[in-house]
């Protein structure tokens, strides 16, 4: 609330409560008391209501709107009321389009140079914006805006990322958002998700076997809190944030909308780039005289692939179109909702399809299950196993990726994907903006050259507020974007987004008034493995050559040389320097100067504790460890879990069952061990105890487990492999239930509460540790995988 004034002064924020100068008298019943009234603090009049939706993992050739093979009939409907931009492009990752998207500024300018994950104490990959960039969303909050964010959210500095916080990165209170409903982290399971409301764990109100997925969840909670925000406050607009976990791995959907393609991939990603590319021109989103690409060198041809796989790579496919149109029936599901309240028409939307180009973190085959790239077990799912276990694709018995050639067909007509931040394949990505009441352009198409720090801008420009020059205190750094308003009515107007300069990994490239200079540094499947200097540049005239397919390098060596002066000016400028290509020293936080939640190899947990993801707790892979507990067991015996870590996918629990203690280890799946003990406990206090003794020699080897109640030995049993370095991407280490898909086959996803009474949970770590071993190469892919 502000005093009633004559103007609102908005260039600080908060913006400034002014003091009552008038007459104050002694009787508040004297005829002579006056206080100007309060005031609701609102935007400045006609300032819209505000919708992004930013679709995960989406290359330019995906979306029927942009000629796609994929039915987006909600994404074609904003576009035929407002307009396409094809010459939007986001940074190549995840993490940094987000961080870049919400802050107006470059992602090195905030702290966002890679995935929290590979954050060093250098200014642009700390993982942490600068309290002088606030992020949008505070400053439309601070404008009298009411403001939420659903779905994804990868920017909490991964230090930050457990129940107790800090909280000043995460999207409320920090990011500016009132309200929060999604995850933390790079991805989750669509069927059994990681869910925080504002900065509580909670957990899906049912299974994917009573009709739930996070999709349709998320938009229920998107819907719900707009109705209420338009009920209670119809006169204060919105900023809503949506941005699903969707088409990120896994790929999970449900069948119908999977089979709804069946048949309709059976041509191979070759073929489905030529089809798309002809369609995209039909469409004019590319040129008539626009070039496709070849194939980016190391991606195999549909022909080149084993035959037998064919209808394996087919289904995975059809199993990413089916979650790709999914994602976009419940953005329509939104939609229709703002059109039933009567606001669509005084909403700017902004529809993003993809925060970078289309994943190839998939392997050349794709994968049932991540986690077999993630640990470097890839023999385990030969092409025998793919075949067999081609039913699962999409369903919650999977934790599944597309094959990379999909990846490259989804990014048509460009080179490259998803990490390649020097190609369009990498960064461009087709957006749709509307606003029935303030653009009067219908169905049109848009060519100017435009970046993701435009968003903030545009949006501020649309609701008439000025960037802040000081915010809670703090000088504040301009915007580095610029606002496309300009745009909105005319085709024709000149392009003003004139210099854009891109970096991820090495992978680099500078854009200036109509041409590109780029460097390739590495494929998104490898590790870095020459130094900079050493990478080949080219040069594009995209002005004339829509698609990078013609290299002037060698013909205009002075314009190269130019352009990479260029690029190093703005790196200079904007954090990017300098740039950090390292593989293993980054997973070290001491070097790095990254700080930690744990240290040590001993830790005690308390009952209630849930959803601690990995670097929460102490780490028990490739060495020995002792899981010990405080129970009381009732006089009618006791079942359920007493400390669990991971999924379905791979993990390993601590648990009573059939009042017996029991022990499972999950590798990947496809080896489950599980151990009982002989005798029931009895009831009363007591301590318990699974140790695993593992046989050392390597990464990922076995080990014996025994049981104990107290000192007495009352179980033994093996397990031949175990898990060398992810349990999960999202799924935790919880006490006193195993939340979200079980580890075990002794019980389910839900009941599964201990029914004695916990007191605590020790785990106590050998230092037979081998991560000394893991390949440099594979640490980054594995890392770059979570986003």
């Amino acid at each position: 609330m502000v005093s009633a004034r004559r103007s609102v002064q908005r260039g600080s924020l908060p913006i400034p409560d002014l003091a009552y100068t008038g007459p104050v008298t002694y009787d508040a019943t004297d005829p002579d008391t006056h206080f100007p009234p309060i005031e609701k603090l609102t935007p400045p009049e006609g300032a819209p209501n505000v919708l992004i939706v930013l679709i995960d993992d989406v290359g330019f050739g995906a979306s029927s709107a942009f000629g796609g093979p994929i039915d987006t009939p909600s994404f074609d409907r904003v576009a035929a009321a407002g307009l396409k931009y094809t010459r939007f492009h986001t940074t190549a990752l995840c993490s940094p389009t987000r961080a870049a998207l919400l802050a107006g500024r470059n992602h090195h300018t905030v702290g966002m140079a890679a995935i929290t994950e590979l954050a060093t104490s250098a200014p642009g990959y700390s993982s942490i914006r600068p309290n002088n960039c606030a992020p949008l969303a505070e400053t439309l909050k601070l404008n009298g805006y009411s403001t939420a964010q659903f779905g994804k959210c990868h920017e909490v500095p991964v230090w930050q990322a457990s129940p107790v916080g800090p909280f000043d990165q995460w999207p409320s209170p920090g990011g500016g958002f009132e309200h929060f409903y999604g995850f933390i982290g790079g991805e989750t399971n669509q069927w059994y998700p990681a869910i925080y409301e504002g900065t509580m764990p909670v957990e899906p109100w049912g299974t994917p076997e009573e009709g739930y997925h996070f999709m349709g969840d998320m938009t229920d909670k998107a819907i719900a809190w707009t109705k209420q925000q338009k009920a209670l406050a119809p006169d204060k607009p919105f900023f809503t944030y949506f941005a699903p976990g969707a088409t990120h791995a896994p790929h999970h959907v449900p069948a119908e909308w999977a089979d709804k393609y069946a048949g309709r991939f059976d041509q191979g990603w070759d073929k489905v780039r030529e089809e798309t590319f002809a369609r995209q021109k039909e469409l004019g989103v590319i040129p008539q005289d626009a070039v496709l690409t070849p194939r980016s060198e190391g991606i195999p041809a549909w022909d080149e692939m084993n035959p037998e796989l064919h209808p394996v790579l087919a289904r995975e496919m059809e199993v990413y179109a089916g979650y790709l149109e999914y994602a976009d029936h419940h953005t329509g599901r939104l939609l229709d909702a703002l059109d039933e309240l009567g606001v669509l028409d005084d909403t700017l939307v902004y529809v993003i399809i993809g925060d970078n180009g289309a994943s190839a973190e998939g392997t050349m085959k794709g994968t049932t299950n991540e986690s077999f790239l993630l640990n470097h077990m890839m023999d385990m799912e030969d092409d025998a196993y793919l075949i067999d276990h081609q039913a699962d694709l999409g369903t919650p018995n999977s934790y599944n990726h597309y094959a990379i050639g999909w990846a490259h067909a989804m990014d048509t007509p460009y080179q490259w994907t998803k990490q390649v931040a020097s190609h369009w394949g990498g960064t461009r990505n087709g957006t749709i903006v509307s606003w029935p009441n303030g653009i009067r352009a219908r169905g049109e198409i848009r060519h100017q050259f435009a970046h993701c720090i435009d968003v903030a801008p545009t949006v501020l420009q649309a609701a008439g507020i000025p960037e802040p020059s000081t915010v809670h205190g703090v000088t504040q750094r301009p915007y580095e974007g610029t606002p496309m308003n300009y745009t909105f009515d005319d085709a024709d107007a000149e392009e003003q987004h004139l210099t854009q300069y891109f970096e991820m990994v090495g992978n680099r490239a500078i854009y200036h008034r109509g041409w590109t200079a780029v460097a390739k540094h590495k494929d998104p499947w490898a590790g870095s493995t020459r130094g900079l200097d050493d990478d080949v540049w080219e040069l594009y005239n995209v002005e004339e050559d829509w698609t990078q397919s013609n290299d002037l390098a060698e013909q205009e060596p002075a314009r190269l040389a130019h352009l990479q002066q260029l690029f190093l000016i703005q790196a200079a400028r904007f954090n990017v320097l300098p740039m950090d290509v390292r593989s293993a020293e980054r997973f070290n936080a001491d070097l790095v100067g990254r700080p930690k939640i744990l240290d040590g190899d001993t830790q005690i947990l308390y009952p209630g504790m849930k959803r601690l993801n990995e670097n929460c707790v102490v780490g028990v892979k490739n060495k020995s460890f002792s899981a010990t507990s405080k129970v009381t067991v009732p006089g009618a015996g006791a079942n359920g879990v007493i400390i669990a870590q991971g999924g379905a996918y791979g993990g390993w629990s601590f648990y009573v069952h059939e009042g017996r203690l029991a022990f499972c280890y999950n590798t990947l799946a496809i080896m489950t061990s599980v151990i009982h003990a002989d005798e029931p406990l009895g009831p009363g206090t007591r301590e318990v105890r699974a140790h695993f003794a593992y046989d050392g020699g390597g990464l990922g080897k076995g080990g014996t487990v025994t049981l104990f109640d107290g000192d007495t030995q009352v179980g033994e049993g093996r397990v031949e492999r175990t898990i060398p370095f992810t349990f999960s991407l999202d799924e935790t280490v919880d006490i006193g239930m195993d939340v979200a898909s079980p580890v075990s086959p002794d019980y389910g996803p839900t009941g599964n509460e201990f029914t004695g009474t916990i007191s605590w949970v020790r785990l106590d770590a050998g230092d037979d540790d081998h991560s000394h071993l893991i390949e440099p190469e594979h640490r980054m892919a594995a890392a770059m995988l979570k986003q």
